[in-house]
């Protein structure tokens, strides 16, 4: 019985603590508390919306907090370390206060749980729910729920991907309970299955690849076997042409080798051979003669006849006589 109270009184001083801290950083956004003893101390750390609130100028809050974990509730060396929440929407505690504040400030209940839930949802949560119990309307009690998307009341996936904030709201006519329950988006249920394709990172894989040289290719292919698939038509080489040798470049020789060479080449050139059988121009008596065609009577038809125009007669000049020409010279 020593044992069990021991325990008893350890989460007695937790429930404590935590309820401390929830109200202390209830400005900074409380979003849940861990603590962990090591042996070095007891480690708490605390996840907060604005994490300077909880720090303070110069580390004064912080240092605060840490005196009072360690005389008020009797924890040895306390750490306090404290961590920003990636996304208030959907943590369970940070939402439940501010859905308590709303109803504080006088918003109607069923205003603020659609709205609650909406939020949580447009941030990608797999499903929510919102339960909201006390005097709601009247002076009877009631219990309103608002849920959306997948729920887990028992089991296994409950205690892993559900997360459960719960905050009083004090109103005019009593308590009201909020308590608010999200399922993370990367919840991964037990009856979703899925299939991996094998095939397509591998064939992305040689695709974005450099081409390898030959030799380490073939120790891959002999180490790893083929996958069974429908072998693939080989494609045909590209034709390509082939290299001509490339003619030797001759040194330029001497005179005297040169006039040694040139009756060699002399004698080494092709005799001009004479052509039989020449072809003769054909003459024009062994033409074959065409044969003669018949001949069409053509008609003809006269020319028409141009009136004839007058001769028109050029005036003569009259030329200098002769006589008087020569008499004119002679004086």
């Amino acid at each position: 019985m020593a044992g069990e109270r021991t325990f008893v009184d350890i989460n007695v001083k937790r429930a404590l603590l935590r309820e401390y801290l929830m109200e202390e950083v209830k400005r900074a956004g409380f979003g849940g508390a861990d603590i962990q003893r090591t042996p070095m101390g007891t480690r708490v750390t605390l996840y907060t919306e604005r994490p300077g609130l909880v720090i303070g100028r110069k580390g004064d809050s912080i240092k605060a907090l840490t005196d009072a974990i360690q005389f008020d509730f009797g924890f040895d060396k306390p750490q306090v370390e404290v961590v920003e929440v990636e996304n208030p929407n959907l943590n369970a505690q940070i939402m439940s206060e501010k859905l308590a504040s709303a109803l504080e400030r006088g918003w109607h209940f069923r205003r603020a749980g659609h709205s609650t839930v909406r939020r949580i949802m447009d941030n990608g949560a797999r499903g929510c729910q919102v339960i909201i119990s006390g005097k709601l309307t009247g002076q009877r009690h009631r219990t309103e729920k608002f849920k959306e998307g997948h729920i887990k009341f028992c089991g296994e996936p409950k205690l892993l991907f559900m997360e459960e904030g719960f905050t009083p709201a004090k109103l005019k006519q009593g308590i009201i309970g909020v308590k608010v329950q999200i399922m993370h988006p990367k919840a991964r249920l037990p009856d979703e299955v899925r299939i991996k394709d094998v095939a397509a990172p591998e064939a992305q894989a040689a695709a974005s690849a450099e081409p390898a040289p030959a030799e380490p290719a073939k120790e891959q292919a002999s180490a790893e076997p083929a996958p069974a698939e429908t072998p693939a038509e080989p494609e045909k080489p590209a034709h390509r042409k082939r290299k001509e040798p490339e003619k030797p470049t001759e040194q330029p020789k001497s005179a005297e080798e040169s006039a040694k060479a040139e009756p060699q080449k002399q004698a080494e050139q092709p005799k001009p051979v004479p052509k039989k059988h020449a072809e003769e121009p054909v003459k024009p008596a062994e033409q074959a003669k065409p044969a003669p065609a018949l001949k069409e009577p053509v008609q003809q038809t006269p020319a028409p006849v141009q009136p004839e125009k007058p001769e028109t007669k050029k005036p003569e000049t009259e030329k200098p006589k002769e006589g008087k020409d020569d008499s004119a010279e002679s004086k």
